[in-house]
């Protein structure tokens, strides 16, 4: 009895520790915390698109529901409903999702106060309520917020005092309070970027003091105080001698400087760090990133030579070089430097790219900024891209596709779940997807890709990406999310499993009927065979085979939240899951679609159709 009592308390103990997250969010009568806080939400808030009808008060795991992240733990720790057009308030009952590190609902139309119940939210670190109609002062509860980074409330309708207590908030490094109805006196800002314009009672036309900036304020700032005003004239005089002395001796010492550093580089050829034409002449500062000069990468590829371009897309064209060391590289020039923005913007992104590290994903060597290019610098891929390498001999063998398949999910999982900022690729496909030179996939291109948090929301005002591969909602309504990265990635599948670009395949698909639908009727009629690159010959595991089509197919459904996420994913692929997945997903289409829901063919037609809005992928290396 002694050992069978041993196994029961062990039994016990690993129940308990299972279940721990769980329960310790469940009320007595058995109730998640997160989904009735998330439910009070909803009921406040007028959905006229309907994102938040998968929203099951019923449930016990919110962690499936649209625009809701969730931790390992099955913890919320993201709310993220960007420019959906919802309106109503905002319930207090935000407060008790004590878990969440992000709120983002910018560009929409909620309207109320702010909660103060905001407060209690120890763990947030990104809140973003810009572009709305709240209403009311800003709560001094924010100020509890001791992990936020990242605050923006710009462009409401919030009036009064500002807290002096956003003083204290030491960790933040990004507040924008602009045009509101705001008024002072303005506490000392620690956060390293700051904006209060459009406030007529603080910054009416942005002349004023301090309105913005990139560095703290002084912490003795004091816009009404007397004794500030007196002080300023006092010392304006002197203020005004030192500048212009300590501008001359500047210049002076800028233009021997120079001098000097053309001498310099002249008698020992040696790289300098900033481009002539940049107006700003100042070292690169972003980390393993290098800045180089645009002459150097004129050398490098023999002035932008014709026969080394690599590649041409719509937002330019990828020329081949070798680097003075001999080090082959990828050289992107970008078409238009003028529409990428200016130089912040251009050298947000390019930070927003180095951040993403990981051996499935391309790395950046680095960047050429001058007032009219915009240049980016990759290693060369010795097996250029999957799409080309499809069409060349050999043939890639089942176990190297499968390998490919395998490396891009984990390419794609760190972009969505593990990279900070999240990432959204937004045109998933073989010709993005390079090879090594042990052909190992590398996602290549992210000229594409947007910050879901800091900078940007879910929805662009233009659609970008390829014709084939560009989810049904991202086509007809502009709104992307990681699901459309999945779209993405699923006719990525059946471009490694068939060994045709989705144009093609799809344009001979048509004949039989829509792709997809004929993709699931093959599936169903075990004749998948038909589908296979005939270069394999019958050299593949049939199983397999049959499993890539399922997670195809599961990728690729028309409902963006009925698609797995790409962790979910890479462990299909990994042989975890798949069927139970497989199984449940036939459960909801034999239950829940209505009627013209069916309508594959009307739905993806146009996904088959080489339209205008095609545009093509940039190739950061050739083949072998």
């Amino acid at each position: 009895m002694e050992p069978r009592r041993k196994k029961s308390v062990l039994c016990f103990v690993a129940l308990f520790w299972f279940w721990t997250p769980v329960s310790c969010l469940l009320s007595p009568k058995g109730v998640n915390f997160e989904v009735q806080a998330l439910m009070s939400i909803k009921a406040s808030l007028e959905d006229p698109h309907g994102v938040l009808d998968d929203w099951d008060g019923d449930s016990v795991d919110p962690c499936s529901w649209t625009m809701v992240t969730c931790s390992s733990e099955s913890l919320v720790i993201a709310l993220g409903t960007p420019s959906q057009n919802l309106s109503g308030t905002l319930s207090p009952s935000i407060g008790n999702l004590t878990n969440i590190q992000k709120v983002l609902l910018q560009n929409n139309n909620i309207s109320g106060p702010i909660p103060a119940e905001l407060g209690r939210l120890i763990q947030l670190q990104t809140l973003d309520l810009s572009n709305n109609f709240f209403t009311g002062e800003i709560p001094s509860s924010l100020s509890s917020l001791k992990k936020l980074q990242y605050l923006r409330l710009n462009n409401n309708n919030l009036y009064g005092a500002l807290p002096m207590t956003l003083a204290n908030m030491t960790q933040l490094s990004f507040l924008d309070l602009s045009y509101n109805n705001l008024s002072g006196p303005v506490p000392g800002f620690l956060a390293r970027t700051f904006n209060i314009l459009g406030n007529p009672l603080i910054c009416a036309t942005g002349s004023e003091k301090d309105c913005y900036g990139t560095t703290p304020m002084p912490l003795s700032f004091s816009p009404n105080g007397s004794q500030g005003a007196q002080s300023s004239r006092r010392l304006k005089s002197q203020k005004v001698a030192l500048a212009f002395g300590s501008s001359l001796a500047c210049i002076c010492l800028l233009i021997l400087g120079f001098g000097l550093l053309l001498w310099w580089r002249q008698r020992h050829n040696k790289q300098i760090f900033f481009d002539v034409n940049d107006q700003h002449h100042e070292e690169c500062c972003l980390g393993n990133l290098k800045r180089f000069q645009f002459r150097e990468l004129q050398i490098a590829t023999d002035n932008f030579n014709s026969k080394n371009i690599l590649g041409k897309g719509g937002f330019g064209i990828v020329y081949k070089g070798y680097l003075q060391d001999g080090t082959l590289v990828a050289v992107k020039r970008l078409k238009d430097a003028n529409a990428i923005g200016g130089e912040i913007q251009f050298q947000t992104e390019v930070e927003m790219i180095s951040l993403a590290v990981h051996r499935n994903l391309l790395r950046l060597f680095g960047f050429c900024m001058t007032a009219t290019e915009r240049l980016l610098v990759y290693p060369y891929m010795s097996n250029g891209s999957v799409a080309v390498r499809l069409k060349a001999k050999p043939a890639l063998d089942w176990g190297t596709r499968k390998r490919i398949a395998l490396g891009a999910a984990r390419g794609l999982l760190y972009l969505h779940e593990q990279c900070d900022p999240k990432i959204i690729h937004r045109d998933v496909k073989a010709a993005n997807i390079l090879l090594d030179d042990y052909c190992e996939a590398v996602v290549g291109d992210f000229g594409l890709a947007k910050l879901l948090d800091h900078q940007d929301s879910h929805v662009t005002t233009a659609v970008r990406g390829t014709v084939g591969h560009i989810a049904p909602e991202y086509l007809s309504t502009g709104q992307s999310s990681e699901k459309t990265d999945v779209f993405g990635f699923g006719i990525l599948l059946l471009e490694l499993i068939t060994g045709q670009r989705a144009l093609e395949f799809g344009k001979a698909a048509n004949q039989k009927g829509a792709m997809l639908d004929w993709v699931k009727k093959i599936h169903q009629e075990k004749k998948l065979d038909m589908l296979v690159d005939k270069d394999l010959k019958n050299n593949y595991d049939g199983i397999e085979l049959g499993e890539m089509v399922q997670v195809a197919l599961l990728c690729t459904q028309y409902h963006p939240g009925h698609r797995p996420k790409m962790s979910e994913v890479v462990r299909m692929l990994e042989g975890d899951g798949l069927a139970e997945r497989w199984e449940a997903s036939q459960r909801t289409e034999a239950t829940k679609c209505r009627p013209h829901e069916f309508s594959s063919s009307e739905r993806y037609s146009d996904l088959t159709d080489d339209s205008s809005i095609l545009v093509q992928a940039m190739e950061l290396s050739g083949p072998r």
